[in-house]
This record gives structure tokens, sequence and C-alpha cells, in this order.
């Protein structure tokens, strides 16, 4: 057995490697260092302007408080609730990315001082896993003056390019905390039809990327009475575990990993986690090879499904912001809808609900709203550009996009819009020129 003993250290001691203006960056997701990162606020006395980079921050720290901003400001690469709270305190920053360059362009600008995550216990060869995620986490750590890894027993040991050695790691903090779960989301009946529809254009042998949410989980609950499809995808969720385990998924006609499926990062429930463990047919990767277009396009027939919050007239999509108020992140949206685009006989499919119920900021009162509008709200980021729009479908139906003009994706998308909003959407159209 290897004996990794003296490379352990407590949390008191690794706070103690925290100096003034220090850059600490952590996990995404579920590979957060929470041991690290729950008492963290314990030395904010003694720290000041601490950098905290992390994406999609599933956990709600102390450190992340107001009253500690002289000490420490965080920046995300994709925000969560939680950061969406930290925004609104004025205490984060968001980092405009593309998923898979985003470990490449922040080295550009920022050196990581310290990295911290989890990982699974090291092996009897001393080897451990960092198999939650290797979106940028990989990268950081080879880049890194100091590598602190929290080794914890509900770390799945995960197969790919996500191994580690102990010697690679300055030191090591003993850990058990349960792993972060999100809820596994029951899709409604706008999720089904939604789910339905897109579902009718895959065929046996495809190759599907989705993510989380109740269109998402519909979709895939709409593939099981497909054969032989195969998985590369940003995210693992526990929907596509269930494709799995009913014998939907098994890779065999993958151009790229056949017979494997290929993530970058998983985040979902224990049932999910404990699949992962030592399963052979998972690869995680590095998140600069699984969200590279190039790579994506070298399955042939890859479906990639990515949901939007709002989309206007000429196909641009808004997926991350509520005008200029920052909501999630961009992630890996472009990187797989232009990559399954370049997949021979690929596809991209845009959803989202046709309408929205809104508050009104004067009365309060919620009332229905189009998610697809003549043009974007103001400072509105566009996630995916119209250049790179493919299919779009609600719960009104599937409008292929792809080289078409102006006039005929007003046409197109107006006629997937609820049946209520038509009329004034083409007269928007054409009052600004549109049509």
């Amino acid at each position: 057995m290897y004996d990794y003993k003296n490379k352990v250290i407590g949390i008191e001691k690794a706070l103690s490697l925290v100096k003034d203006g220090c850059n600490i960056v952590t996990g995404l997701g579920a590979a957060e260092a929470r041991g690290f990162l729950g008492a963290l606020h314990t030395i904010a006395g003694k720290v000041r302007n601490v950098k905290v980079t992390t994406c999609l921050s599933v956990c709600d720290y102390e450190f992340t408080r107001p009253e500690y901003s002289d000490s420490f400001r965080i920046e995300s690469w994709f925000y969560s609730s939680k950061q969406r709270r930290d925004h609104s305190r004025g205490n984060i920053s968001f980092i405009p990315n593309h998923l898979h360059l985003a470990a490449s362009k922040r080295l550009w600008m920022a050196h990581p001082d310290i990295v911290v995550v989890n990982a699974s216990m090291p092996d009897k060869h001393g080897y451990m896993s960092i198999g939650l995620s290797n979106v940028y986490e990989k990268a950081m750590i080879e880049a890194a003056d100091l590598v602190i890894i929290e080794i914890n027993p509900h770390v799945p040991r995960v197969f790919g390019d996500c191994d580690l050695h102990v010697s690679q790691a300055d030191y090591l903090i003993e850990t058990d905390y349960e792993l972060p779960e999100i809820p596994d989301i029951v899709p409604n009946e706008k999720d089904k039809i939604i789910g339905r529809l897109v579902a009718d254009y895959v065929n046996d042998g495809d190759c599907i990327q989705l993510g989380i949410g109740g269109i998402p989980n519909a979709f895939a609950d709409a593939l099981m009475t497909k054969h032989d499809l195969g998985i590369h995808t940003e995210m693992l969720t526990t929907g596509m575990v269930k494709l799995i385990e009913a014998g939907v998924v098994n890779g065999s006609r993958k151009q790229r990993n056949k017979g494997k499926v290929v993530t970058a990062f998983a985040l979902g429930n224990k049932k999910l986690y404990e699949f992962m463990d030592d399963n052979i047919g998972i690869e995680v990767r590095n998140c600069a090879e699984v969200n590279d277009p190039y790579v994506i396009a070298q399955n042939d027939n890859q479906i990639s499904v990515n949901t939007t919050l709002e989309v206007d007239l000429t196909g641009q999509c808004c997926s991350e912001s509520l005008g200029s108020t920052q909501f999630s992140g961009t992630g890996g949206q472009a990187d797989t809808a232009i990559g399954a685009q370049m997949s021979k006989n690929g596809k991209s499919f845009i959803v989202l609900y046709s309408t929205a119920m809104v508050k009104d900021p004067v009365t309060g009162e919620r009332e229905e709203k189009s998610k697809i509008v003549c043009q974007l709200k103001a400072g509105a980021a566009v996630s995916l550009s119209r250049n790179d729009i493919d299919f779009l479908a609600t719960e009104y139906g599937v409008v292929s996009l792809r080289g078409t003009n102006i006039k005929e994706r007003v046409e197109k998308i107006i006629s997937v819009a609820h049946p209520k909003f038509r009329e004034e959407l083409i007269a928007d159209a054409k009052k600004v020129g549109l049509i």
C-alpha cells in the first residue's frame, strides 16, 4: 500500500498557507473542496484581497458573505443560485468563457497560487481520481504553486485522464463529507412535449449531449425506445445513467471512444456518483478535449440539446443573463452546438418554453410573457450567436433555422411562439425592419 500519510495536514494548517493577495482555485460543483472552503472565513481577519475562483458552486459558504469582502473576492466561470445571490451582494464577478477554453484563457490572465479540490482516496499505487470534474482542475493543478487535495471516500474512483498521483500534491486533507446532490427534476407536461418532439429527430446509433433540468430529463425519458446510442457530453447526469442501465446507451456506433461514455464532469444524486465508481465504461476527460468542437465532430450523428432563457427573431440566444444581470453562464452551449453541427449528420437543438410568468416591477403581479422576442433585453448576453443556431424547439414545435435568411427565420421562429403573441411579434418585426 502506498504510504501518503506524510502529506496529510489539517484544515487549520492548510488555511495558514493562504496569504494576502492569494489566488485560490477550487473545483467545479461536486468537486469543490468543501472542508477548506467551509472554514475559509475563519482567517478573514488575517488576510486581505484573496481571490477565490470557482464554477457552478452548489454549497453555501460563510466566506462569501458581504462582511468578508475585504478579505475575499469571488469570481466564477458559471453562476449557480448561490452565486446569483452573491452577485446581488456585489462580491462576485463573472468570467465570460466557452467552457473548453476556461482553463487556458484564465491561465493567460491569472496564475493560480493555490489549487484545492477533492479526490478519491489514494489506491495502493498512490493514484487518486478527480473524477467529479476535469473541466479546468487538472490544468490548474499543473500550473499552481501549491496543490492541496481533499481526499474523501465518497468521491468515486473514475477512469479517463482524471487520475492524479499523490506525488503531484503538496498536501492532503483527509475528509469524509457527503457529496452535494441536486434534485432529479420531474418533467412537467411542457417538458414532456418538447422532449418527445426533439427525440423524434434522434435515430438509433446517434451520439447525444444534454444537460440538466425538466426538458433534458424529459428528452432522456423519450429516448428509452432507441437503440445503440452513444454519449459524448460535457456533463454526466442521472438521466443518462437511466439510459445506460436500460441498455439504450452502449456506444457501439461511436467513432471516437467507442463503447465509452465520455464526459468532463458529473453532478446529480448519490446514484450517479455510485454508478461512476470503478466503472470502466465511463471516462472523465479534460474539458479542453471533450468540449472542443473539432473533437465533438469526430463522432457522426452527434445530437446536442441545450436550453435558453430567451431567443430573438433572428435566432440570437440569451441563455445566461436576464438583461444585463448574470444568471448562469455560457458553459459549453456554443462548444456543443457548433461541434454537433460540424459532425456528419449532426444536429443541435436549442429548447425553451414559449412563455414565462414574469413579475411586473410596478404592480408585483406575475403575467405571462413571451420568451421569443423581437429583440433581446438591453444588456442581454448572447450565448449562442444567430450564426450558430440550428434547430429551435418549444412546446409548439421544432423548426430548422439552418441556412435560412432573416425573413425565413423570423417566420419560422414566430411559428413556434405562443399563439397569443404571434401577431404582436409580426408587428414588432415589421416595425424594426426584420420583415
